[in-house]
């Protein structure tokens, strides 16, 4: 029997089910035996315990991982949310209770904000359960440990669950829920978990059953033959093998270059990037330097930090992203007015424009940081919609001493106009993520619409298509730097599509240069055509394996063909 989902990567797993404990039931809605305050310092204890578990946890993990789970400890730590409790308690409700009642309402209101408050909201339920197991002395819901290596089935996972997975005993991962840009398979991407996500058939298997989940295949196949055992394994031998062998550059089959680039979130990744083959990095997130902070950092203190990222990559390229932020990642100096719809408001360049002295600072430091060091800086504006806001990116990084600026593709108009844009900088880097998400009216963030947010879809692939012509006429580099350049044969068509470079988490290098490494140009182009030429997002990517089989059945992947 198969199962099929979302695959994250090339890789291959084989071995026991164990299943993930159901969530703990709904606390009974019953009168307390204790006075309000008494309840109060329980449930303050337990929230206290949850907040400083979460952020040792996340300290541990670090990447991605320490940022999610540092907003959950915020989360258990919110006075909005205390007052709420109180409230619950007042009204004879034990801690339990009012601890669920609150989570829920909270939950509600995030949800309902979408955009990055309405991702804040998915992860509201573990905090709630960690408060809540808390209180009743019961362990907190977790990933089993049976003693031996498994494949873990889940409905999905929480992000404290996902980040500190023991990899020694947690051979692969099936969740029921979840989609390709989810927490789960973003983690699990980061942490080179093999993983299938969104197997909607998969609450049917129980701790025991065999499986080999095939991330390469989207698939899971349920009590393999003999058969199909033998081959996982060489497959699983064969990658490590590929893994343990020298890093090389990205490339085609025939040679042709493809610069296979590193998303970072903090300087302290860039080491950890450089051992798995990054050859420079393809999106700088410098988000990390404001989010926490009550003012905007100073020149100094940010030039300090860039200089930090340039210096681990000398003599390569780092694309920077200048601040990416607005109403839906409300900064108090910056803007944090409350809007309808924060996905379509006042975010990204548009923000950066109201507050101009906050971008002349940030280019400031970042010209002199590249002046400090040897690394080939190249810094972009985030969501632009339209050739000004290209030339006025463009005109005041040059003003403030940036050699090469560029802009990101994140909006259908600017993909549109893409000859244009690119006429009037010196770069463009697509953002998959946002454009899937504009190009299809589906906010990425809501759960009810995740089948819509599928970069494989040809509306999305054509956008990306009209980037790379540009590119080639005009002589512009042209970098994908959203999940989809981490998803191995979607790779492959996004270089047939006229991508320069492709940039990813750094963990899913070896994966994507391996893919590369099977195809020739032509074939890439030949593999895009059939992709650009599907009805929808499953149909591509079954037409580019179709594609991918036919052209390397007649000749010799093993090797380069130049």
């Amino acid at each position: 029997m198969e199962l099929h989902g979302t695959g994250i990567g090339l890789g291959v797993a084989l071995g026991p089910v164990v299943r993930m404990a159901e969530p703990l039931p709904e606390p009974v809605d019953r009168p307390s035996h204790l006075d309000p305050e008494k309840e109060a310092e329980r449930a303050r204890g337990s929230l206290s315990v949850v907040a400083a578990e979460l952020q040792g946890r996340g300290k541990k993990a670090g990447g991605s991982a320490q940022d999610v789970l540092e907003a959950q400890a915020m989360m258990a730590e919110d006075p909005t949310l205390m007052d709420d409790i109180v409230k619950r308690l007042g009204e004879g409700k034990t801690a339990e209770r009012a601890v669920f009642e609150a989570f829920a309402s909270f939950r509600e209101m995030l949800a309902a904000m979408g955009g990055y408050m309405g991702e804040r909201a998915a992860d509201l339920d573990d905090v709630s359960q960690r408060v809540i197991a808390n209180l009743l002395k019961l362990p907190a819901p977790g990933v089993p440990n049976p003693g031996h290596p498994f494949v873990l089935v889940a409905r999905d996972l929480a992000p404290a669950d996902t980040a500190t997975l023991d990899l020694d005993q947690v051979l692969g991962l099936v969740t029921i829920d979840g989609g390709p840009t989810s927490h789960t398979a973003i983690l699990a991407r980061e942490k080179s978990i093999v993983a299938v996500v969104g197997a909607t058939d998969a609450g049917q298997l129980d701790s025991g059953d065999q499986v080999i989940v095939d991330a390469e295949n989207d698939l899971v196949v349920v009590g393999p033959t003999e058969d199909e055992r033998v081959a996982a394994q060489e497959r699983i031998a064969e990658r490590k093998a590929r893994a343990a062998a020298p890093i090389t550059p990205g490339a085609l089959a025939d040679g042709t270059p493809v610069p296979l680039l590193a998303n970072l979130g903090s300087a302290d990744g860039a080491a950890g990037a450089v051992e798995l083959g990054a050859e420079g990095v393809g999106l700088f997130r410098t988000e990390f330097l404001f989010l926490d902070a009550q003012q905007a950092p100073t020149v100094v203190e940010q030039q300090e930090q860039y200089t930090r990222l340039l210096s681990a990559f000398g003599g390569k390229k780092v694309v920077v992203r200048v601040l990416d932020a607005g109403a839906d990642k409300p900064l108090s100096f910056l803007n944090d007015a409350e809007e309808e719809n924060p996905a379509l408001g006042l975010r990204g360049i548009r923000a950066l424009r109201e507050s101009e002295t906050i971008l002349r600072e940030q280019l400031t430091a970042l010209a002199a940081a590249d002046a400090a060091t040897d690394a080939d800086l190249w810094v972009m504006a985030p969501m632009v919609a339209n050739v000004e806001e290209a030339r006025y990116f463009t005109a005041l990084a040059k003003e403030l001493g940036i050699r090469t600026a560029g802009v990101m593709i994140e909006v259908p108009s600017a993909a549109l106009l893409a000859d244009r844009l690119l006429a009037a900088t010196d770069f463009a880097s697509i953002g998959t993520n946002d454009l899937t998400q504009y190009t299809m009216a589906a906010d990425r963030m809501l759960g009810t619409v995740a089948t819509f947010q599928n970069p494989w879809h040809p509306a999305v692939l054509s956008l990306v298509a009209s980037v790379g012509e540009a590119g080639r006429e005009l002589g512009r580099p042209v970098g994908i730097c959203g999940e989809a350049a981490a998803d191995p044969m979607l790779a492959v068509v996004l270089v047939g599509l006229g991508a320069t470079t492709l940039s990813m988490s750094p963990s899913a290098l070896a994966d994507v240069r391996a893919s590369l490494a099977r195809y020739t140009k032509d074939d890439a182009i030949a593999i895009a055509r059939a992709a650009l030429a599907a009805e929808g997002a499953a149909e591509a990517q079954q037409a580019a394996k179709d594609a991918a089989g036919s052209v390397t059945a007649g000749h010799d992947v093993s090797a380069p063909t130049s």
